[in-house]
């Protein structure tokens, strides 16, 4: 598989901008973590260039980012409270691919990794890796130190472990899936954008954003925290809703995990690292995307 040159450009800036956001940078009024934002510009122009994108999409993520950051910044309740609820509807809706200006393109289309699965298309959806983006360069705090990422795997490989056992197993049992090891000429660019765009995204948004601000919002409560990892993890099933009542159950079991990793952790790392583990796990040992009825 060899997408276009100008897709190549396009997407190789879109992940640089996502591996720059554990890159420090110098200090401006006291930040560390905006290196991101060349990146992204960069981006956005070879978006404009190769006809990936057209003059509404900048407008639409300047407007989004400046939600973000004033969501992030606002002192006051009456503010930031409005801000945050609608920074989450415009990350959902560009998730949607609901704003005019992006021109996903199709990599594959009618693909079937398997025997007994129903065809796949293979995307590539700037909007959603934008999303993703923003939300975790605005709200994520994220790992600078060596010593914090292997503190991290230390604490999350237990709640790893358990997600590939659980939700895959139960996968199996109620024959969602079935053991299918492959290697496609698709598994590296799939692997790839499911890390850097699909995976940092849905934690971004579910865990980082919604989660972390539940909780901090509810830290009151008794089970505040508890609350917020359960709501969080229906809404990540819900968001899943297209696949049908079981995908739905599947996925808000693997939210309990991701939210478990994420606080177990408290880092998005640790969050992204177990939700990429059954992704991959799950696309390349087992049938994908599911077994047909």
């Amino acid at each position: 598989m060899t997408p276009d040159p100008s897709i190549l450009l396009t997407f190789g800036l879109l992940a640089l901008t996502v591996l720059l956001l554990w890159v420090p940078a110098p200090a401006i009024r006291g930040r560390r973590d905006w290196a991101w934002c060349p990146g992204l510009a960069l981006a956005c122009v070879a978006g404009l260039a190769g006809g990936l994108l057209d003059w509404r999409a900048p407008l639409w993520i300047l407007a989004y980012a400046a939600l973000a950051i004033g969501a992030r910044v606002a002192s006051r309740a009456w503010i930031r409270v409005p801000l945050l609820v609608l920074t989450g509807v415009a990350a959902f809706l560009f998730a949607l691919h609901r704003f005019p200006g992006f021109y996903n393109p199709v990599l594959a289309e009618g693909i079937r990794f398997s025997a007994d699965t129903p065809a796949f298309s293979l995307r590539a959806n700037a909007d959603t890796a934008v999303a993703g983006i923003v939300l975790m360069g605005v709200f994520c705090e994220r790992i600078s130190r060596l010593a914090d990422w292997r503190a991290m795997l230390r604490q999350v490989w237990p709640v790893v472990l358990s997600t590939l056992v659980v939700v895959l197993g139960l996968g199996w049992a109620l024959g969602y899936v079935r053991p299918d090891w492959k290697w496609t000429p698709y598994s590296a660019w799939f692997l790839a954008s499911n890390l850097l765009f699909t995976c940092v995204t849905e934690e971004a948004f579910f865990r980082g954003f919604i989660l972390e601000r539940l909780a901090r919002g509810m830290a009151r409560w008794r089970y505040g925290v508890l609350f917020a990892t359960v709501l969080s993890s229906l809404l990540f099933g819900l968001a899943h809703a297209r696949g049908g009542p079981l995908l739905v159950a599947l996925a808000t079991l693997a939210g309990v995990h991701y939210a478990v990793a994420y606080l177990r952790s408290r880092r998005i790392e640790g969050a992204i690292l177990t939700h990429f583990a059954l992704n991959a796990v799950h696309f390349v040992a087992f049938s994908y995307p599911y077994l047909t009825p």
